[in-house]
């Protein structure tokens, strides 16, 4: 679906079919200039739409700015960082143009919220005029090309029209647009990004830059309202096209949701009737019988939740923004408009009530700060958490305070050894004091979740997502005081040392740990492997000292290098490929998951491993969805599988050979390990929970070889949750645990099949693991990466 040059050269055509549905200027008409892109490699429309039309390609957008800019002394046009392709992340933020040059000063006077939301409340109340920040977000998903249309719209409107709507809207906000949040995805229409991510499904994860650059433009200016823009939802109900929040049970826990419904609901039908009100302009036939809009609170029972934080708005919400998903109905001009209308309507009423509105998110913040949460049990928020250190390697600590730091959570540090609970922390551990202002995002950051099967029938996406569970860092939480003398946190700085003559132990104990010693084979520095997974080198100390520190890591000196320790190489590892079945890449997490630990991972497509082999490669790694491997995919899934019949022959013929010439297969998850059964690669029953069943659970690792580091009472994560019986010809290395309790917290249905089951086995016979646990799941899953590597450099 590549651009033909005819096309390319009228170009300006593209801006004309926008002209007309809005009012422009008549700069838009200039010589176009394309930014950061080849213009010739973006994509028309994406096969997963059942319509396309002539959008706003992003190559043209940053003209566009450039040009409303210069019209406007109410604009401010910023580049604010890079995608993972290094495309330009563009905010455009618009105000009248007495507020232009002080918003630095109104982004201080709003962080009073978090310091004396009393006197804050009271200062709004005797001061009318005053601003506040809206944030509208442009087409997180590649292909729902719509959101950014509209923005761009908006923009022009704000820039540049004088009625008396516009001019009420700005004397009353301070109006942020994250133009295209996923420039990457409008480039290759494309619903990730260049890595493979869905962005949203990253806000609490946060591995993308793109993902950065919004967690950052939030905490920056804590809009009142935010808007995340998407497609395309129609006939949820009869006659009501296109979706607006607030959503169905079950809603997460943290959230102070009394003060965010009393508004956003409101607001919800608020746009919902600017909708309704344009209906006449719409032009398909879609809408000629519209009588409303979808909105799931309303409409529905269950299905669209606001539970998991992972989601653009749902994570806004913790910083006290009124958030709301907007899903047009259509990929077209009509849909445009829906969003235009939409952002519209939400920015009446957030004019009209912006005084009681921003009172209430003040409220937000006052509860946290005073430890007082009326709709909340007692006890669901401990007063505290504490995040002891490991002196020898802190790097997992340190990611997880300098990731609550980002998110604007205050951490302190103990400057002296405490007690609490009847147990003695030292000097240096870390604590959050839960009555801060973001104590809501502290905790869903920092429980440990629940289990909510038996709360609704369904969920939209993850329901666990625990950052000390899933990243292997303690918090502990407290319900008593912590009274002790600390220093504020700002940044944690890591710095590795290393002690002794050697030889040197290096612990199987992190992805950072891990990472180092695949630097150090790459630096040709000889390293063993013990039974238990640990680590040696005998090299000099100047020789592995600069790496070590980079690291983060303590390393010190052992008398000897245990008898089982085996000799490890660089190794070259291939991942098979998705290139966007089901418009995600099902195997990016885990090929994530690889990079961070250090290992030469090449993407390898079905059709490549086909007709090329694995020549070259040491591991073969299949993390993803069986249809892969396919002969029977549907037109928008073809391309990123087997052309023919064949293909699926002497990949399998290729992977088999590979096998028995001495490569290691690993496969990761449900969909991998149903493919290895087609491949005849296993013998074993492949069993699978739902496709959404999701959670932590408790395993018992066997703690050596395969699972080396971990426990006989540990944790994992499932999605789509797999087991394996019939397992006689496997060596076995962990089940889920025998217990009733076995799922910790998440969303499983019928889970009681799987307690006890084999979740990691190795064929005897050949170098085959499957591992059912999400090892690598969406780069979140630290905690579980060495599964991975485990699974790697075990012979």
């Amino acid at each position: 679906m590549k651009k033909n040059k005819q096309k390319k050269v009228a170009a300006g055509l593209l801006v004309v079919s926008l002209v007309a549905t809005i009012p422009w200027t008549t700069g838009f008409a200039e010589g176009q200039k394309w930014t950061n892109v080849n213009a010739y490699e973006e994509q028309d429309g994406s096969k997963f739409n059942s319509e396309n039309y002539d959008f706003v390609k992003f190559s043209q957008i940053g003209t566009i700015l450039s040009t409303i800019a210069k019209q406007s002394n109410r604009v401010k046009v910023e580049v604010r960082g890079k995608s993972a392709d290094g495309n330009p992340l563009y905010v455009v933020t618009i105000a009248d143009p007495t507020t232009q040059g002080k918003f630095g000063k109104i982004q201080s006077l709003r962080k009073q919220m978090f310091k004396n939301p009393g006197k804050a409340q009271d200062w709004i109340a005797a001061n009318p005029d005053f601003k506040v920040p809206i944030m509208v977000n442009g087409s997180i998903h590649g292909t729902e090309f719509v959101g950014s249309d509209a923005v761009l719209q908006l923009i022009e409107r704000f820039a540049t029209q004088n009625d008396q709507e516009t001019k009420n809207i700005l004397a009353n906000n301070i109006l942020i647009f994250n133009v295209v949040q996923n420039p990457d995805g409008r480039v290759n229409a494309t619903r990730f990004n260049g890595e493979g991510i869905d962005l949203n499904r990253d806000f609490i994860t946060q591995s993308q830059p793109e993902t950065q650059e919004t967690v950052a433009l939030i905490k920056e200016w804590n809009p009142m309202v935010f808007l995340d823009t998407h497609g395309y939802v129609k006939n949820y109900a009869p006659n009501r096209q296109g979706l607006i929040e607030p959503c169905t049970p079950p809603h997460n826990p943290n959230y102070e949701y009394d003060l965010y419904n009393k508004w956003a609901y409101k607001q919800a039908e608020a746009m919902e009737a600017n909708i309704m009100k344009d209906n006449p302009n719409f032009k398909g036939n879609l809408y000629k019988s519209m009588e409303g809009v979808y909105i799931p609170q309303r409409n529905d029972t269950a299905g669209w939740d606001d539970y998991p934080p992972i989601f653009t708005p749902m994570y806004a919400m913790y910083h006290g923004a009124y958030g709301h998903t907007l899903e047009a109905p259509t990929n077209d001009w009509d849909g445009v408009r829906w969003q235009y209308d939409a952002i519209m309507g939400a920015l009446k009423f957030a004019t009209e009530n912006k005084q009681a509105m921003i009172t209430d998110q003040i409220e937000m913040f006052k509860r946290g700060i005073t430890f007082d949460h009326p709709f909340h049990q007692d006890g669901f928020f401990p007063k505290a958490y504490l995040l002891p250190v490991d002196e020898k390697d802190p790097t997992v600590t340190d990611k997880a305070v300098n990731h609550l730091l980002n998110n604007d959570i205050e951490v302190v540090q103990a400057s002296k050894d405490f007690t609490a609970d009847g147990k003695t922390y030292p000097k240096g551990t870390y604590i959050v004091q839960m009555d801060q202002a973001k104590a809501g995002l502290a905790n869903t950051m920092l429980w440990d979740g629940e289990d909510i099967t038996n709360d609704t029938p369904a969920m939209y996406d993850i329901s666990a997502w625990s950052l000390p569970e899933l990243w292997g860092f303690e918090a502990v939480p407290t319900q008593m005081p912590v009274d002790v003398t600390s220093t504020k946190v700002n940044q944690v700085t890591e710095q590795g040392s290393l002690s002794g003559k050697g030889p040197f132990l290096l612990p199987n104990s992190s992805v950072k740990a891990v990472n180092l010693v695949n630097t150090l084979l790459k630096q040709g520095v000889a390293v063993k492997r013990d039974t238990e997974g640990n680590f040696y080198t005998e090299a000099a100390a100047n020789k592995i000292s600069a790496a070590v520190k980079a690291a983060g890591l303590k390393v010190e000196s052992r008398d000897k290098i245990p008898a089982d320790a085996v000799d490890l190489s660089s190794l070259k590892v291939a991942i098979l490929k998705d290139g966007g079945m089901g418009k995600q890449q099902s195997h990016s997490g885990t090929k994530l998951a690889l990079k961070r630990l250090g290992f030469d991972v090449t993407e390898v497509t079905p059709v490549q491993a086909a007709e090329q082999g694995l020549k070259g490669f040491d591991v073969f790694v299949y993390s993803g969805t069986e249809s892969l491997i396919s002969t029977n995919l549907s037109a928008a899934n073809k391309e990123f599988g087997f052309e023919n019949a064949g293909q699926l022959e002497s990949f399998k013929a290729n992977i088999t050979a590979f096998v028995n010439n001495g490569g290691k297969y690993v496969a990761v998850g449900a969909g991998a390990s149903k493919a290895t059964k087609t491949l005849g690669l296993t013998d074993d029953i492949i069993n699978t929970g739902g496709s959404n069943s999701n959670g932590i659970v408790k395993v018992n690792y066997e703690g050596s070889g395969l699972t080396a580091g971990y426990a006989a009472d540990d944790l994992g994560f499932v999605y789509r949750p797999v087991w394996y019986t019939g397992t006689d010809n496997d060596k076995v290395a962990a089940t889920l645990a025998s217990s009733n309790d076995f799922f910790l917290a998440g969303h499983w249905a019928g889970n009681t099949a799987a307690k006890g089951q084999a979740v990691i086995v190795k064929e005897q016979a050949k170098d085959v693991t499957l591992i059912g646990l999400e090892a690598g799941f969406r780069d979140h899953t630290d905690y579980l990466f060495r599964l991975l590597s485990n699974a790697i450099f075990e012979k």
